[in-house]
């Protein structure tokens, strides 16, 4: 790995940490949980800026395929590796430590390391990265309008909704495509494993996504034809 990548990846882990303690200073009363969402919006939003930047042909987003990484998009894996791994230390402080959760950011940390590692696979994993993080920042306003009081609203239904169709759009249609050109291309095994690996536990979230999502919109249909 690169010297400068791995400064950048040091560099990174202090800086969310810093982001995390300050969110912490300007919000004291709420939660360990909403502050650490409020740093991986800001991460959510980043990630998908610079993944979206080291793009080097729009016409074939993940062109060329098992490449030379470029040093953009190093630089992104890089920065969301820094967050991946001040989030998985970060989520061991919390009163509440979620296995899967834990499993994912670990599963994620090999992938982005190895490709870091190996200075190829820059256009897939770039691809994976601005598909995993772009439906991120609804994922966190939902538990953070929760927790500002507005549980069980419009709004908060709303936010679920677009989460939801975000995600299965993302992660359902264009991560399967991805998936097929990763496996079918020259990539390393190791690669090609995490593509596979980050595409079950994608289906297995939208499982578990679309069935809220059916007891929510069920739940307020219920309750209307009662007040009717």
């Amino acid at each position: 790995m690169e010297d400068y990548v791995v400064n950048l990846v040091v560099f990174g882990v202090i800086s969310w940490t810093t982001a995390f303690l300050l969110t912490r200073m300007v919000f004291p009363k709420l939660s360990f949980d909403f502050c650490n969402r409020i740093v991986s919006t800001l991460h959510a939003s980043l990630a998908v800026t610079l993944a979206s930047i080291s793009v080097q042909d729009w016409r074939c987003p993940v062109c060329p395929l098992a490449s030379k990484s470029s040093p953009l998009q190093m630089q992104a894996l890089a920065v969301s590796l820094a967050y991946l791994i001040y989030d998985l230390i970060c989520c061991l402080f919390d009163k509440h430590i979620k296995l899967d959760n834990s499993i994912h950011h670990l599963v994620s940390i090999v992938g982005i390391g190895a490709g870091l590692s190996y200075k190829m696979c820059g256009s897939e994993m770039v691809a994976a990265l601005w598909i995993t993080e772009i439906s991120s920042p609804f994922l966190h306003l939902r538990e953070l309008l929760k927790e500002c009081g507005y549980r069980d609203t419009d709004l908060n239904l709303a936010a679920d909704i677009s989460f939801a169709v975000i995600f299965t759009t993302a992660r359902m249609i264009g991560g399967p495509y991805l998936t097929y050109v990763t496996l079918s291309a020259n990539n390393p095994y190791l690669i090609k494993a995490m593509a596979l690996g980050l595409q079950l536990v994608s289906a297995f979230w939208f499982y578990r996504i679309a069935k809220m999502v059916k007891y929510k919109l069920f739940r307020r249909t219920t309750t209307a034809k009662k007040v009717l």
